[in-house]
Formats: C-alpha cells, sequence, structure tokens
C-alpha cells in the first residue's frame, strides 16, 4: 500500500544544547501528531543576550503519516 507523508517545519529551544533542542521540537509534535517517521535537522542558531549564549535552537522538519479522508 503506498502511503503520503505531510512534513512541517518546527524550531526547538534548549538552555542546554542543540540536541536538546531537537529533541524538544520531536517530542512536542510527538504529542499532538500520529506516525512520525523522520526529523531532519535543517538549521542551527544560538539566541545571544548580554554577548553570551543563553540558548539553543534547531530548525527541524518533521514528516508524519497523512491521514485523509477516506472517499
Amino acid at each position: 500500500m503506498e502511503s503520503v507523508y505531510k512534513v512541517i517545519e518546527l524550531v526547538g529551544t534548549s538552555e542546554n544544547s542543540w540536541e536538546e533542542a531537537a529533541k524538544n521540537a520531536v517530542d512536542m509534535a510527538g504529542k499532538s501528531l500520529q506516525e512520525l517517521r523522520i526529523a531532519e535537522v535543517s538549521q542551527l542558531d544560538l539566541k545571544i543576550e548580554d554577548g553570551k549564549a543563553v540558548a539553543f535552537r534547531a530548525r527541524v522538519k518533521v514528516s508524519f503519516k497523512y491521514m485523509g479522508k477516506e472517499a
């Protein structure tokens, strides 16, 4: 059987690491989306305050199985 997947882009944040920021994005998506398949980190950046890095941010593309209405 063939499947269709939708891809959305999320930004996860963490005070500790980019890895944790990406994981936070996927974990949050998993609370409301079903059948997550792949997550691809597309961009990493830092939030800076007073010349210091205060947060890590990971932009993540997440795919999940599209469940459209059956005809």
